[in-house]
């Protein structure tokens, strides 16, 4: 018997991509809504309560209103939205997180499918603090890039439409100046630092592709960890899990750049530890297509644990 699934916001730019990704497989049957119905609260309850699995691919309040529709209790749910990362109840969807966490997610009826620049931070920043060389209550900055893709289909008609009111052809934005990401809370939680990083993302002018760099002062760190200690506990943390990738040092070490889009079209990640140990400094970056780990890709990738197949199903 194959599981029904239901992609509630599915001619966004997440949804469509998840039923790209799900299209085909025998292992699965794809229910929806007529355009004409799409909002029609009566058929999205019949909707949200009759299928197996529920992805909801909103914003966040119309992610809550959803989620309140849900009176089987057998019916379960992944939310994309940044509604319920940091809600009790839910199980982060990030498998690599820890030892148990694919688990966790197994037996969920409710996941929160990580954001883009949230799920790489928290990559990085968890299994170092985790291992002691870095203090959850330090001073933590992450700057990130992300192609335009992110801010969804307003932003993709902003760069690529000339007739669109809010055209831009600049090359590179910095956002977020306000110091108040929606991706925060979830960092922190998520890492398991005390105090809020300082994030700064910005934009730019390519369609999807994300570079995330936490740079580390490894010389006012307790003990002052060398370079290769930071490697190491990335190493270990990850080690046997098929999407996410540390990079040996050696290959790192020969890199005169990182191209954001080299992962394009993939549900994977890959860290690198970039350092200068006479200066005792380092920075750790994350690569990912922020249309797939960072949201798409990743929800496929719960959707399937939480179907008992194979993680890598369709990906």
């Amino acid at each position: 018997m194959t599981a029904k699934v239901f992609i509630d916001g599915e001619v966004g730019t997440t949804g469509l991509r998840i039923r790209e990704r799900l299209a085909g497989r025998s292992d699965l049957t794809l229910v929806g809504l007529p355009e004409a119905e799409r909002k029609d609260p009566a058929r999205r309850r019949e909707m949200l309560n009759t299928a197996d699995v529920s992805i909801l691919c909103l914003p966040d309040d119309a992610a809550r209103e959803a989620v309140a529709m849900i009176e089987n209790p057998e019916a379960r749910v992944i939310d994309a939205s940044t509604a319920h990362r940091v809600a009790d109840g839910w199980v982060y969807g990030m498998p690599e997180y820890d030892h148990d966490q694919t688990a966790r997610i197994g037996g969920a009826k409710r996941v929160s499918n990580p954001g883009c620049y949230a799920i790489t931070s928290v990559a990085i920043l968890h299994p170092l603090i985790a291992a002691g060389l870095l203090p959850a209550g330090g001073a933590v900055t992450i700057n990130a890039v992300s192609g335009y893709s992110g801010g969804g289909k307003k932003m993709i008609a902003s760069f690529e439409d000339r007739g669109a009111p809010d055209y831009t052809d600049e090359p590179y934005r910095v956002y977020g100046l306000g110091l108040r990401h929606k991706h925060v809370p979830e960092i922190q939680k998520w890492s398991g630092l005390e105090k809020p990083p300082l994030f700064v993302p910005s934009i730019g002018r390519f369609r999807q592709g994300m570079i995330v760099q936490v740079p580390l002062q490894l010389w006012a760190l307790p003990g002052r960890p060398l370079p290769v200690a930071v490697h190491g506990a990335l190493a270990r943390h990850y080690e046997g899990r098929r999407f996410v990738e540390v990079a040996d040092p050696a290959d790192s070490g020969t890199m005169t750049g990182l191209d954001p889009e080299g992962l394009n079209g993939t549900n994977s990640m890959r860290l690198h530890v970039f350092s200068n140990p006479e200066r005792g400094q380092a920075v750790v970056m994350g690569l990912i297509d922020n249309l797939g780990k960072g949201a798409s890709g990743q929800a496929v990738q719960n959707l399937n644990i939480m179907l008992g197949v194979p993680e890598g199903t369709g990906l």
